[in-house]
Order: structure tokens, then sequence, then C-alpha cells
């Protein structure tokens, strides 16, 4: 895109930063990424957004997602078991992206998404810590067909808002605190990002020399975000989900009955 003017170049730039730093904290980055490649290249055909956003989301994501494995405890086989799973679905959600009925998909995306910040919001102590309760094999199978095969699909298909769909997942089923759940969020993330961006990349609908400088600015921002998350405590994560879904409940519906 060698005819891209200063003005977009730093508007996208600063919308990756910004992304990385809420895909560091909680997940949903591409709430403002995603948007701000349409608004970039309005004249392109959507498909290149969405490709071109999870080439640069995956960077910012694994930088968390490492920061995360440093300071959480994590129990990595079972989160690169998911991951593993959440990539395959995520590719098979790319692939179908192009047929998706949006008439039916984003009504059901926006009532999962208040009914997740009406429970969140009524139960003040969801997610501070964990719950103590052992997890069973039948909670940990729930948790890969939901977070890991649901989820993953999802987010080849859509994306924005995977992240907090996974952490809900994990803190709800399997009894994690905030920032654990985010910690695993994280590693399933990047599973999903690599088998969206495979199915992207085979049909050329991403942006590669665009790519790489926003992957910069959405690494720098993931790396504040996770750290962000770490110091701070479950309770902030808490806040940040929550003001996550209700943007992303107004932007669905922005899209569903306003443009």
């Amino acid at each position: 895109m060698d005819d891209i003017s200063l003005t977009t170049a730093v508007m996208l730039c600063a919308a990756a930063l910004l992304a990385g730093w809420i895909d560091g904290v909680v997940g949903g980055g591409g709430l403002l990424l995603l948007p701000a490649l349409l608004i970039g290249f309005p004249h392109l055909p959507p498909t290149y957004a969405l490709g071109t956003n999870k080439a640069v989301a995956i960077a910012g994501t694994t930088m968390a997602a490492v920061t995360y494995a440093r300071r959480v405890p994590i129990d990595r086989g079972f989160a690169l078991r998911m991951g593993g799973a959440a990539l395959l679905s995520a590719a098979a959600g790319a692939s179908f992206a192009t047929a998706v009925n949006n008439d039916i998909l984003q009504p059901l995306i926006m009532v999962i998404l208040l009914a997740v910040a009406a429970f969140v919001t009524l139960r003040p102590d969801f997610g501070r810590a964990p719950s103590g309760r052992p997890v069973t094999r039948r909670r940990v199978a729930a948790a890969l067909l939901v977070a890991g095969i649901g989820v993953g699909f999802y987010d080849g298909l859509i994306g924005p808002g995977t992240g907090t769909f996974l952490v809900i997942a994990f803190v709800a089923m399997l009894h994690m605190d905030m920032v654990s759940g985010t910690a695993a969020a994280k590693v399933v993330n990047v599973g999903t990002n690599l088998g969206a961006i495979a199915v992207f990349a085979a049909h050329g609908t991403v942006l590669w020399t665009l790519a790489p400088l926003l992957a910069l600015f959405n690494i720098a921002g993931g790396w504040f975000g996770a750290h962000m998350a770490l110091k701070k405590g479950s309770g902030f994560v808490r806040i940040v989900l929550l003001v996550v879904v209700v943007v992303l409940v107004g932007k669905l519906g922005y899209e569903r009955w306003v443009s």
C-alpha cells in the first residue's frame, strides 16, 4: 500500500498500539483495530481488513502470552491442547467468513454479551480469586468444546471479542481468577489467530506491506497491557472486561440498526 497517507498510517499505528493494550489486559483489541482498517481502506474488500487484523493481532497476543507465562502459573499442556483445537476451529471459521449471515449472527452475539455483562456486574466477586473448587474432567471437556472449538470458530469467522469470550469461559467453567483466565486465554488466542491467518494468507487477503509496522505497535501495546494487568490484579481486569463488553455491544448495535 504505497499510496497510504501519513494521517492514515498514524491513525492505524495508534489503533494497533491501543488494540495491543486491550488484548494484553483482557482481549478484544479487534474492536478497535478492525474498524480502523476498514476506515483506512474503504475501497478494499472487508476480508483484507480481517486478514490484516489477524496478522497484526497475533504479534501482540504472543507478546502478552509470553509475559503472562513468565509470571502466572499456566497448565501449559492444557493450554496448548486447547490452542490446537482452537487453531483448527478458527481455520474453519475463516473459511466461512465470506458466507456468514450477519442478520442472524449479530443479534445472537449481542444477547450473549449483554448476558455476560449482567452476570459480571451482578457477581462482584466473579473472577477476583480462584474458587478453590476442583475442576472435573467434564468441566475440562466442556471448556474445550465451548472455548477451544466454539470461540475458536467465532474468531476465524468474525473475531472481535474473542479474548473476552475466552476469559469468561475459563473463569466460569474452570474456576480461574481473572488474571489466570486471561493468561490462559492469550495462549489459546495465539492458536485462533494462527488458524485464521493460514486461511486468509492462502487467499491473499493480508496486507503484508503494512502488517509488520502495525505489529510492532501491537507488540508494545500487548506488553504494557499484560504488565498492567499483572500489577493491578483481577479487579482491574474485571473493570476493563466490562468496558470492552459494553463497547462491543454498542458497536454491534450500531452496525445492526444505524449504519
